[in-house]
């Protein structure tokens, strides 16, 4: 065996030396990456405060539970100072009179701490701003006759929206502010609210699975009595929808039929049979249902912003249904990102069997 000269072992030390550091940087670097790729949650803002639908105290807080459950978002709120909290609820499913609404403000206070004012009608308040800029993503549970935001907080809105921001809309937060246009465009279609038809055409699908945009005379949202029904998916494709069944059977919750609007840049995700007999409003016996598939989840593109419209959602348990928390959850990760990294959960609804998960956070009354 021949031997190593002196030169030969310190050449053997310094590639050893040498790959030994390599392995370190490249250990480092690629801890670095980790790190690097670990994604900031995405930043979630809450509004309500006057809503014709009483509970919106607790549906507040159960959506925030739902987006924090998605580990995707951080969640604050902004509450006006003037609260108004509607008689349009289930009284018997909530254990409280209409009367005693307010108890709900007392056993889902906002988390921030904010105190407000209990009023018997809607109240404008002149301090309501939020920073939407600082968020990417707005929820609203307001509701019919919600007050107009000052003119500066409209503004500072539309332009929020026109720069990317994103938006989702729940249930009755589709009545609010039929004179502010630009709303209307920011979420496709509406009901009540004063809309008529110069806010745009009635939008649904035929039983040849075409859409139609109908503009005719008539009334502008209605609901018949809360029921189970199947939503049937439109745009499989999207992102929100990808993966979901074509069919799915939701809880008891009321089916919006009726709405209008601009629908400008808007997608049907999902819609819902408005049955002729089942569906007629129960404040009024000679309306019928539309006997029409009606839009109820959409999604919007306005400015460089995008808005997910969700119809579903009256009661806090309508929203314990695995369909409406999935959408809700996927609806608002599209809005805030345009995408969505969320799987489908293993008990999501089939065309013939719904599926709840009872939220934990629900307190005795």
């Amino acid at each position: 065996m021949k031997r190593l000269t002196t030169f030969s072992l310190m050449t053997i030390l310094l590639m050893s030396l040498i790959a030994c550091s390599a392995d370190k940087t490249a250990k480092e670097e690629a801890a670095k990456t980790t790190l690097t790729e670990t994604p900031k949650k995405l930043k979630a803002l809450i509004i309500d405060g006057e809503n014709n639908h009483g509970v919106f105290p607790l549906t507040t807080i159960l959506m925030r539970d739902y987006l924090l459950a998605s580990n995707l978002f951080t969640v604050d709120h902004a509450r006006t100072a003037f609260t108004w909290q509607g008689p349009h609820y289930d009284q018997e499913a909530l254990g409280v009179k209409a009367a005693d609404a307010a108890i709900l403000i007392e056993k889902y206070p906002l988390p921030n701490g904010q105190k407000t004012i209990a009023v018997e009608k809607p109240t404008p308040d002149s301090t309501f701003n939020p920073d939407f800029a600082a968020y990417d993503v707005v929820i609203s549970n307001m509701g019919w006759q919600a007050s107009t935001w000052p003119a500066g907080t409209k503004a500072n809105f539309e332009k929020y929206m026109k720069n990317g921001g994103g938006l989702v809309i729940v249930h009755a937060a589709n009545n609010s502010y039929g004179d502010w246009d630009e709303f209307n465009k920011m979420i496709g279609l509406g009901g009540w609210g004063g809309r008529n038809t110069e806010t745009g055409p009635y939008v649904y699908y035929n039983d040849a699975g075409e859409r139609v945009d109908d503009p005719s005379d008539g009334a502008c949202g209605s609901h018949g009595p809360q029921q189970e029904y199947v939503l049937t998916t439109r745009s499989p494709e999207h992102p929100i929808m990808k993966g979901l069944p074509t069919k799915w059977l939701h809880v008891y919750d009321e089916l919006y039929d009726r709405l209008r609007g601009p629908a400008e840049n808007m997608t049907v995700l999902a819609t819902a049979y408005s049955d002729v007999e089942k569906n007629g409003p129960p404040w009024d016996k000679k309306v019928n249902g539309t006997g029409r598939h009606e839009p109820l989840l959409m999604a919007i593109d306005y400015g460089k912003g995008r808005v997910f419209h969700s119809g579903m959602g009256h009661m806090g348990t309508a929203m314990e249904c695995v369909g409406f928390m999935t959408t809700f959850q996927r609806g608002a990760e599209w809005a805030a990102t345009g995408k969505v990294t969320q799987a489908i959960p293993t008990d999501f609804p089939t065309e013939t069997a719904t599926s709840t998960r009872k939220w934990a956070n629900r307190k005795p009354l």
